[in-house]
């Protein structure tokens, strides 16, 4: 499985990008906002990937954050909501906007997703009302506040430098036990992250 590409953005539309990682050019299904996120044609980007094999073939899509990876892994796991769908959705909203919409049962606003009609915005809230309450902490990190300290300091500084966002960086330290050293911290996050 393909987690991640890093390479030159060869070129980006509504419907995703071409990656060019070493000479070969990975095509990837997108969201709006993932692929409004990415740097210009001709910079270097990294982007979280996932794959799905099917009858018509192999297809990677990719997304700017871990959160909005999470979110799609969860609605394609719905019956009747397949990858382009989930990438509507994600095109739509934010992961914490489809988690309070979820949240508050919102099936009018889910509806408006295209592609999405009432039967299948009341699916996803049946199916991810329960789930949003684990998740809650990735769609927003914000919300759990990271201790300062020389080591969690040292730690987001050498995943900056692997090439972690902010976001995805907050949400590998979420719950790391501020006694725990350098390495440990390190390697505590780097499993959230896997």
């Amino acid at each position: 499985m393909i987690a991640f590409l890093e390479g030159m953005v060869a070129s980006k539309g509504q419907g995703g990008a071409c990656i060019d990682v070493g000479g070969v050019g990975y095509a990837l299904g997108m969201s709006q906002s993932s692929v409004a996120s990415l740097p210009p044609v001709g910079e270097r980007a990294r982007v979280l990937c996932r794959m799905a094999v099917n009858d018509s073939g192999v297809f990677l899509y990719g997304f700017a954050s871990e959160e909005e990876r999470s979110l799609f892994d969860e609605l394609v796991q719905i019956s009747g909501i397949g990858p382009k769908t989930a990438l509507a959705a994600l095109s739509c909203y934010t992961p914490s906007e489809l988690a309070s919409a979820v949240a508050a049962q919102d099936v009018k606003a889910i509806s408006k997703i295209p592609g999405i009609g009432k039967k299948s915005a009341s699916r996803i809230v049946l199916e991810l009302k329960d789930k949003f309450p684990q998740l809650e902490g990735a769609f927003d990190p914000a919300s759990t506040p990271q201790p300062d300290s020389p080591t969690f300091d040292a730690v987001r500084e050498a995943l900056k430098s692997m090439g972690f966002t902010p976001d995805e960086i907050d949400f590998a330290l979420k719950d790391a036990d501020a006694a725990l050293d350098e390495s440990a911290t390190l390697q505590h996050a780097l499993k959230r992250m896997a």
